[in-house]
């Protein structure tokens, strides 16, 4: 995961009202707190926003997720003013964006920004060629230097060599590749994703979401991206907001979100969550307490008594061997005093970054697994007992939340 930058898109207490009056007494009415079908019932106002402040920081992937209706779409439509706003700032890399007009605005949209939209909106009598290098016409530059742009971020999606093609012959996914690969011909700073992949079947949605984390690893654009999948959500961000009736009720990373929810709303919505796709090892993992070969049999049982087992290392730092409380008391029923009677070398390995479904096969066996770094140095102990405690928690805090509402 790349190292977040500073803030460069900001939205400091962004309201956005729709209607004839939205600076008047429905304004006023927001602020003091009135909630939005209230707000549209006794004013005919739509309240779009709602005090909404977030930062996205560069090179992150910030997620803006809510159902419909919840204000996901009218966020990011701020940001590039689609829609003005009815009081606020929304501040983009240091300039205020609902201060420009005209020739401004649409300078600063093509020198900054990229956009995909759910609907591809390519233009159906040129080729793929050409409606990615689209931008780059309207914004005057040479052919030559457009088509290598154009070129370039085609192979970034794989479709270079459908270059001559005509949208119709490509499939849905395909032709959504080249929307993002339009979006990316110009080398914009962020892309603004609204709902990119939601027209798509599953796998190729699934596709196409790594795809875009692939070129994210190379690129590191900051990318907005909305959505009204909440595993979407979890999957691609760095961090996560999650809207409702035009008001942010909970940013986190993926973990928090799914570990540590802040509402009901939020706990309804992460009890469908494959938690094991998104919870990550180091979240589980306990510190190391390794043993040294020498360690008698006793004081390693002692030592051990508050965890399933623990690990020798190497001189590097690496666990070569696994101590269990089991093979420990097996061997001290024998009569054993020495540690080594007691060790075995049939354990198995993990990354601080994987997620939990990926050790499920080891966790399995009941054995503790040791968590190394990239130089196989141990970092951590993950015992399995802990492992369905945590994929247990959420559960817990959304039976917590129901019996609040029903109290």
């Amino acid at each position: 995961m790349v190292e977040m930058g500073e803030e460069i898109i900001v939205l400091d207490e962004v309201y956005k009202l729709f209607g004839p009056q939205p600076r008047g007494r429905a304004f006023d009415l927001a602020r003091s707190g009135m909630g939005k079908n209230r707000l549209q019932a006794m004013t005919g106002h739509v309240l779009g926003l709602n005090n909404v402040s977030f930062s996205v920081k560069k090179g992150e992937i910030f997620v803006v997720m809510g159902l419909s209706g919840s204000g996901k779409s009218t966020a990011i439509r701020t940001v590039n003013k689609l829609f003005d706003i009815t009081h606020g700032a929304v501040n983009v890399d240091g300039t205020d964006v609902q201060q420009l007009e005209g020739t401004s605005l649409q300078a600063f949209r093509r020198q900054y920004m990229g956009m995909v939209f759910q609907h591809f909106a390519l233009f159906p009598h040129r080729k793929v060629i050409d409606n990615v290098s689209y931008g780059l016409k309207v914004q005057g530059v040479a052919r030559q230097a457009r088509e290598d742009a154009a070129m370039r971020s085609l192979a970034l999606v794989g479709l270079d060599t459908y270059a001559q093609s005509f949208p119709s012959e490509l499939s849905g996914g395909m032709q959504q590749r080249v929307g993002l690969a339009r979006a990316l011909a110009s080398d914009p700073d962020i892309l603004l994703m609204d709902e990119a992949f939601s027209a798509l079947d599953p796998l190729i949605r699934r596709q196409m979401q790594d795809e875009m984390m692939e070129i994210q690893g190379e690129l590191h654009k900051t990318i907005l991206f909305i959505t009204h999948d909440l595993n979407e959500a979890l999957r691609i961000g760095d961090r996560v907001c999650i809207m409702k009736d035009g008001a942010v009720v909970q940013i986190g990373t993926p973990e928090e979100i799914l570990t540590q929810p802040a509402t009901g709303y939020v706990a309804e919505f992460v009890q469908d969550v494959d938690q094991g796709r998104v919870i990550q090892v180091h979240e589980v993992m306990q510190e190391p307490a390794p043993l040294s070969r020498d360690t008698p049999l006793k004081d390693a049982l002692d030592r051990s008594a508050e965890r399933s087992g623990a690990f020798v290392l190497d001189s590097n730092g690496a666990p070569t061997h696994l101590f269990t409380i089991e093979d420990g008391v097996r061997a001290a029923s024998m009569g054993s005093t020495d540690l080594k009677s007691a060790l075995r070398t049939d354990f198995e390995r993990c990354a601080p970054t994987d997620c939990l479904n990926t050790v499920y096969a080891y966790a399995g066996r009941g054995l503790p697994i040791a968590v190394c770094d990239e130089s196989g140095v141990l970092v951590g102990n993950l015992d399995p007992r802990h492992i369905m405690e945590e994929m247990g928690r959420v559960e817990h805090l959304i039976d917590q939340f129901e019996r609040e509402v029903f109290m």
